[in-house]
């Protein structure tokens, strides 16, 4: 029988897991532990997430509120739009194949949203637990394979002589990578110099292989994610000793780095592939039919159709590939409505999440991981079509998740009031910078305090604005 306990604030009770509960979260570690693991479609992640879609509302381990609703229902309205867009496609079955998976990962991430904000602190940990374990095992094949350590293994784990582990493509292999990097450099700032080292060990890993996939989308990424995440941390920290410690952290993480490049360039094949791959552009990326004359054709496209033409059918039937830009593709899949949806609710993501950044929560300093990387993510998007990666929906269910859960455990301004987007993030725009060296104000409820009447009421006592009047009538002597 489960006990009842206080949830990180006064008036909010969760129940401690029974037994069935605690084999649930042992199956959404173990889900999202091989979540790596996409050699074929469906995946192994994919059948497990269909469990826990079922399994988890009805053991009691998701909270559903009104917002978080809104949140389904609104990609629900761009998946109904993707459906009208496949009556224009070639091929329907294709299209409402392609559909039929995004209704899936709106569920799961709908689900784990929920998850997430029953215990917002303790869920987000153990999700981001099991993805760095994915993203070991990934990078353990990736090594394996493109430094042919076993047998057959080059050819299992490498695309292109590009490292791409338990992935089928190392576009989508580098950008998984990223969230487990910045979550390792966050435990790397907040845990002792003994476990700091033993962490900056299994960071160093991930790092390089985010540079053996050698995509540019992934180092992109990777950067982005890093400096949002820093500047963050930096301007949220309580004190000026955090501060100076993510200073040294991230000269630290710079050193690191520079070591990482240095060592992979000591063998000729990476330095082979890193001067080709280190340039704005490709041969594929130029002319009419390479990566940007297909993205005008793709705009050309959207104008004359605003229903869209269907999912998956920009590439065998209009071009030789598909638009490389995950906003075109969406305007193509679901058309106007559709594509604006998309687009708007990464644009909310990104406005309300830097919000509640800035917000004192028992989850300040992982919401600034996840948060950092969906924006990264966000931007990628601009190059690459992600609006099927499993760990794209991931990111934004902990945004979505770790806001509306907080907003319960901690009262402040409504969270869907545009006005007080920016309420809490004025250091943003700052006229002096030494406005960010100062503690971010935690705010107080105030006291209120009661005078209490000893002894009878003397109604013949005069009151304290009658005495004031008095005292003024009162002729001088």
């Amino acid at each position: 029988m489960s006990s009842i306990t206080a949830e990180t604030a006064p008036g909010i009770l969760v129940r401690r897991p029974g037994p069935v509960q605690r084999i649930a979260l042992v199956a959404v570690w173990l889900t999202f532990a091989l979540s790596a693991i996409v050699f074929t479609e469906p995946a192994p992640f994919d059948a497990l997430m269909m469990g826990l879609i079922l399994m988890l509302p009805l053991l009691g381990l998701v909270r559903v509120t009104p917002p978080l609703m809104v949140y389904l229902s609104i990609w629900l309205v761009a998946g109904a739009c993707a459906l009208i867009g496949t009556i224009n496609a070639f091929d329907p079955t294709k299209a409402l194949v392609h559909t039929a998976v995004t209704f899936f990962l709106t569920g799961s991430s709908f689900v784990v949203a929920a998850f997430v904000m029953r215990r917002p602190e303790w869920h987000t940990q153990l999700i981001m637990h099991a993805y760095v374990i994915a993203a070991v095992i990934a990078v353990a094949a990736a090594l394996a394979g493109y430094f042919n350590l076993l047998p057959g293994a080059y050819d299992l784990f490498t695309r292109y002589g590009r490292a791409s582990g338990t992935f089928k493509d190392p576009n989508v292999f580098g950008p998984f990578l990223v969230p487990p990097v910045v979550y390792l450099l966050h435990r790397v700032l907040t845990r002792s110099f003994g476990r700091a080292m033993l962490v900056s060990v299994w960071m160093v890993l991930l790092v390089l292989g985010v540079l053996l996939s050698f995509s540019r989308g992934a180092w992109i990424n990777l950067g982005v994610a890093v400096m949002l995440f820093g500047y963050l941390t930096f301007v949220t920290a309580a004190t000026n000793l955090q501060r100076v410690k993510i200073l040294l952290g991230a000269m630290s993480a710079v050193m690191l780095g520079v070591l990482v490049l240095v060592t992979a360039l000591q063998f000729d094949g990476v330095a082979k592939q890193l001067s080709d791959r280190a340039t704005m552009t490709q041969s594929y990326d130029e002319g009419p039919e390479g990566r940007f004359g297909g993205q005008q054709k793709a705009r050309r496209l959207i104008l004359e159709n605003p229903f869209g033409i269907g999912a998956q059918q920009f590439a065998p039937h209009y071009h030789l590939e598909e638009p490389h830009n995950v906003y075109l593709a969406m305007f193509l899949n679901a058309g106007w409505v559709g594509g604006m949806i998309f687009a708007l609710m990464v644009v909310l993501t990104c406005l309300y999440g830097l919000r509640h950044a800035f917000r004192r929560t028992r989850t300040q300093g992982i919401f600034i991981v996840v948060f950092a990387c969906f924006v990264a993510h966000a931007f990628q998007g601009f190059v690459i079509d992600l609006d099927h990666w499993r760990h794209f929906h991931l990111l934004m269910a902990l945004v979505w998740g770790l806001m509306l859960g907080d907003r319960q455990l901690i009262r402040r301004a409504p969270l869907w009031d545009p006005r007080a987007i920016f309420e809490q993030s004025e250091m943003i725009v700052a006229s002096r910078p030494a406005r960010l060296l100062q503690p971010v104000p935690v705010e107080r409820p105030k006291r209120r305090t009661y005078a209490r009447r000893v002894g009878p009421r003397d109604d013949s006592r005069p009151s304290r604005a009658q005495g004031r009047t008095f005292a003024r009538n009162v002729p001088e002597a």
